[in-house]
């Protein structure tokens, strides 16, 4: 196959899992601003953003675990990574499980902005005119999946914060 196919392949998968994550994050942010929120949950609910920003990370690398199977050699490997440094940028949002980084939400935020430039670059070439239509309509279909997958990420982590405070008490 072709190697800018499979290179194209791979950053699909990065966007599928990253870069839905920046408006989920403004959304959620936007939301607990308010007063009803404040009273509702008694907490600041985007705390459980870097953690949900985490959780879909460790379902990325489920997904590139998966996709070496069964031969974990080196040769393999290296055979099948494409955009090393953009993978490796994806592996670091694993990181966010650690407390003293994920208590610093926004650069969770920050580190989900590499994948939103992509969205972004590949509108701008096409309303320069350099890009088709379908490339697009590709991109805004794996956006919508990936604010899916943050979304539902994120409600995960709140309905476990819910569970174990209704445990606690």
């Amino acid at each position: 196959m072709d190697q800018s196919f499979l290179e194209y392949l791979d950053l699909l998968e990065l966007l599928l899992f990253f870069s839905g994550y920046p408006l989920i994050y403004l959304i959620v942010k936007s939301i607990t601003e308010t007063a009803w929120s404040k009273k509702v949950f008694k907490t600041n609910i985007s705390n459980f953003l870097p953690l949900a920003y985490a959780i879909t990370g460790v379902l990325y690398v489920g997904l590139q675990v998966k996709n070496l199977y069964p031969d974990f050699s080196s040769e393999h490997i290296q055979s099948a990574v494409q955009l090393p440094y953009l993978k490796l940028w994806a592996l670091l949002s694993i990181l966010f499980f650690i407390p003293a980084l994920s208590k610093k939400i926004v650069i969770s935020f920050l580190h989900s902005l590499v994948f939103f430039f992509f969205i972004l670059k590949d509108l701008y070439f096409y309303l320069t005119g350099t890009l088709l239509l379908e490339s697009v309509k590709n991109d805004m279909n794996i956006y919508s999946l990936s604010l899916l997958i943050n979304f539902c990420a994120f409600v995960f982590m709140l309905i476990t914060f819910l569970g174990v405070k209704k445990l606690r008490v």
